[in-house]
This record gives C-alpha cells, sequence and structure tokens, in this order.
C-alpha cells in the first residue's frame, strides 16, 4: 500500500503548480507577489532568469556549431545521398530556429522581472526615513541598472545576430528541396563562407553575452550590487 503524500508535499506541489499558471496566464505582478510570499524575491528570480538566458545561449552556440557542420557536410556528399542530406540539414535548421526561440524567450524573461524589480526599487526610495540610506540605495539602484542595461544590450546584439544566421540557412534548405543536383551543391559551396563568418560572428557575441551573465550573477550573489 503506498503511503499518502504529506500535507506540504500537496502544498508544495499546488503552489508550483499555481505559480506555473501564472506564469503562463502572462499575470507577472501576481507570479511576483506569489514568489515572494514564498520568501523567494525578485532580485532572486532576475539571477535565475539571466543564468537560464545563459544557459539557453550556451546550448544554441553548440546547436549553431552543429548545424554549420552539417550544412558543411553536404558539399562533401556524392549526388545519390542528397536525399538524406536534405533531411540532415532541414533538421539543423529546424534545431536551430528552436534554439534561436528558447533565447528569445529567455530575454523576454529576464527583461519582465527587471522591469518589476527597478519600479520596485526606485518607489520604494520613497519610505526611507533616512536621507543617508535612501542615496545609498538610490547609488545601488543606479549601479546595477547600468550593470544590467550592458548585460541586456548584449543579448539583443547576440538576437539580432542569429537573424541573419537563420534567413541563410533557411535559403539554403529552401534551395535544395528543389534542387537536390550537384549544381545546388555549387551553389551551396559559394554561400558556406559568408554563413561560417556569420555563425563565427554570433558565437563570438554569445561567449560574450554568456561571460557577462556570469559576472552579473556572481556580483548579485557577492551583494556588491
Amino acid at each position: 500500500m503506498s503511503t499518502p503524500p504529506s500535507t506540504v508535499s500537496v502544498v508544495t506541489r499546488l503552489t508550483g503548480l499555481l505559480c506555473l499558471l501564472l506564469v503562463l496566464s502572462g499575470c507577472s505582478s501576481m507570479y511576483y507577489s506569489t514568489m515572494e510570499k514564498l520568501g523567494i524575491e525578485k532580485r532572486d528570480i532576475l539571477v535565475d532568469r539571466v543564468g537560464e538566458a545563459r544557459d539557453a545561449q550556451d546550448d544554441a552556440r553548440e546547436t549553431f556549431r552543429s548545424s554549420l557542420e552539417r550544412f558543411q557536410s553536404v558539399v562533401d556528399t556524392p549526388e545519390t545521398g542528397l536525399q538524406e542530406k536534405y533531411d540532415l540539414i532541414s533538421k539543423a535548421y529546424d534545431d536551430s530556429l528552436e534554439s534561436a526561440d528558447a533565447v528569445r524567450d529567455r530575454i523576454e524573461a529576464v527583461e519582465d522581472v527587471s522591469g518589476a524589480l527597478f519600479d520596485e526599487w526606485e518607489d520604494e526610495l520613497d519610505l526611507y526615513e533616512s536621507a543617508s540610506l535612501r542615496k545609498t540605495s538610490k547609488l545601488r539602484l543606479d549601479e546595477t541598472r547600468e550593470l544590467y542595461a550592458s548585460l541586456i544590450a548584449r543579448m539583443h546584439q547576440v538576437e539580432k545576430r542569429m537573424g541573419p544566421v537563420l534567413e541563410a540557412f533557411e535559403d539554403q534548405v529552401l534551395f535544395l528541396k528543389h534542387n537536390l543536383n550537384a549544381q545546388a551543391i555549387g551553389s551551396l559551396q559559394d554561400e558556406l563562407g559568408q554563413i561560417r563568418q556569420d555563425v563565427d560572428s554570433l558565437i563570438n557575441e554569445m561567449e560574450a553575452s554568456i561571460a557577462e551573465s556570469e559576472a552579473f550573477i556572481q556580483q548579485f550573489r557577492e551583494g556588491s550590487v
């Protein structure tokens, strides 16, 4: 006979379900309020979401790199094996698109909680009785905003660079879909040089963004902002 779940376990699961429903329904303020009642502040959520955005970029970096290799492999394929390679690069494009969407979603989540955090911080400055504490808090807010502005700008740069790469991948997939022959492969070879440059630039941008995300997280955890 199985042991019935404890009351704490049931409450934990129900709370998790509630939070998920609030997120899915777009009620961010209700979600943040619920999390605060559980002892999880917006600062904590921001750090978590920056970490998730970092991880999404890390996954996307490997996906785009792998996709480029799969596109390159088509060039060296005999014409008799082109259908198999077409399927391979079509999947590579789909994987890249999925990774890019994940990065964009994570960036939006970071922006959502950061906006809520900074608005709350700004409003609460008026609650201080101590002028010196208010001034110190205002300086911390300004420093954090500056740090965040650099971080989110870097993330958006990654987002911007993903576009041309995805467009180039899609062009090649569409072209080969209707031109599975040696001549088409030659055309693909001509385009690969530029695609490789774009992917290299994207990966460099991702690595810089990942490093900045890690630095941001570290500063928050150390309490320096």
